[in-house]
């Protein structure tokens, strides 16, 4: 009898609850128990044990974190992605640059470009990743990923491989030092622009880069920049314009023509451009989804209404549409929409476009005039100017419809960070590119001899001339 009093008492005790005069008291599950005392005794009441229960309090359970894993459509997306902005610059951006000058000068500019993806191809690789996408502080990156240093084959960015995500900003490295070249077109020595692009794109695109993608103390305020409206426009609107006051205005500007020698080139190249545009501005999206698809689509509403309002507003200035008015505004467009393509909705890309193509087309004339600047193939007022125009703006149309829950909640405040991003672009620059040139100049000198400048740069820098 005692023995099964026991075991009872004991189960009890063991179930959470008591046992106490014949009745038993059960626990509830996960539940934090007090502690109780359990006394068991026969009916002599002799005691013949005590157990005391301790409170056991559930201990909740973490979720699982999913781990990052390879996507391979996004991996393909992105694959594509990077060609087709390479295709930007070669042959898109040589041939838009190479139609727009001279004949003596056309192979001299379309040179720039090729030597712009070998020359940053190479740096990139080497130092200006790890710069860029190192581990680092708020304003550059580390020496961590030296010659891609620790990325294999299983490293990923998001869920795409790390050495696609490494090529992929390679090619945006190389499209921005590319675009400096035509403020500086027909009459910069090749080697001192050589020299330039090696040293710049360490000096001023990598840590922009960092600041702004990279983890720097832009990306931490939260200004938005999808695919490079500061990074890539305004920084190398700004520096063509520095290098453009450096070098002077060209010979005979004013007295002579420096009407476009072949304006087909100039149509074809701006084609490739808009085509290799949904790479650039698509593939910021990291993904094959939806924000890739509304990138596209923003992107080409942008480009083609600048285009036309560029056309409009050309007829009633100069009295024509032309030919060229209409390329210079897709680009516009398209520059407008960057750093906004993956944040506003259709009908924000519709407004962002007209705005682009009005001011682009008074940046590429009343406010050249104005600077008296010679930016030969108006880097300064489609990049920069419509960069400037497409960062402020992207403040002002980001929708929450596009972006959820990580759309700006205070519209002024994002104006601000949007304007903090310019003026800090702009300034960073302007100093660093006007310093390396300087440097450039006392080491190898920036222009061209005036007879090897008369004669074109085809023949004096490089031996070859089109016939």
């Amino acid at each position: 009898m005692k023995r099964m009093l026991f075991a009872l008492g004991l189960s009890g005790a063991l179930l959470g609850g008591s046992v106490v005069g014949g009745s038993v008291a059960w626990a509830e599950v996960n539940t934090a128990v007090p502690s109780t005392t359990s006394t068991v005794t026969n009916s002599d009441n002799t005691s013949i044990t005590t157990i005391t229960t301790q409170p056991v309090t559930a201990v909740p359970i973490e979720p699982v974190k999913a781990q990052p894993s390879l996507n391979t459509g996004d991996t393909a997306w992105v694959l594509v992605s990077t060609a087709l902005v390479l295709l930007m610059t070669i042959p898109g951006l040589a041939l838009f640059y190479g139609g727009m000058v001279r004949k003596k000068n056309v192979l001299s500019t379309m040179a720039h470009s090729l030597v712009a993806a070998g020359i940053v191809s190479i740096v990139w690789v080497v130092i200006g990743y790890s710069l860029a996408f190192g581990t680092g502080n708020a304003f550059i990156g580390g020496l961590d990923k030296v010659m891609l240093s620790g990325i294999t084959t299983e490293a990923l960015t998001g869920t795409i491989p790390e050495i696609l995500f490494v090529i992929f900003q390679m090619t945006f490295a190389i499209i921005t030092v590319a675009i400096i070249s035509g403020s500086v077109a027909e009459r910069m020595k090749f080697s001192a622009f050589v020299a330039f692009v090696a040293v710049w794109v360490v000096a001023v695109y990598a840590p922009i880069a960092h600041w702004v993608w990279g983890g720097g103390w832009l990306m931490n305020d939260g200004a938005l920049d999808f695919a490079g409206g500061t990074v890539v426009h305004i920084n190398s609107g700004v520096a063509g314009l520095v290098a453009a006051y450096m070098l002077g205005k060209r010979m005979g500007l004013g007295k002579e023509s420096m009407a476009p020698h072949n304006l087909t080139l100039t149509v074809l190249g701006a084609s490739l451009v808009w085509i290799g545009w949904f790479g650039f501005n698509g593939g910021s999206a990291l993904g094959a989804n939806g924000s890739a698809a509304y990138a596209l689509v923003t992107t080409q509403v942008a480009a083609a209404v600048a285009s036309i309002t560029w056309l409009i507003v050309e007829k009633i200035v100069r009295g024509k549409a032309s030919v060229l008015g209409a390329a210079s505004g897709a680009i516009a467009g398209l520059v407008v929409i960057t750093p906004a393509a993956g944040y506003v909705t259709v009908a924000g890309a519709l407004v962002m476009g007209i705005v682009g193509g009005v001011v682009c087309f008074w940046g590429t004339t009343a406010l050249k005039r104005l600077l008296k600047v010679d930016d030969s193939l108006d880097a300064f007022g489609l990049h920069a100017v419509g960069g400037i125009v497409g960062a402020i703006l992207t403040a002002v149309f980001a929708s929450s419809f596009i972006m959820g829950d990580k759309a700006p909640a205070d519209m002024l405040h994002q104006l601000w960070v949007q304007v903090e991003g310019v003026l800090a672009t702009i300034a960073y620059s302007a100093v660093m590119t006007f310093i390396l040139l300087k440097i450039i100049d006392v080491v190898i000198g920036l222009r061209v001899e005036s007879d090897d400048e008369r004669m074109g740069l085809d023949l004096s820098q490089h031996g070859e001339r089109i016939e």
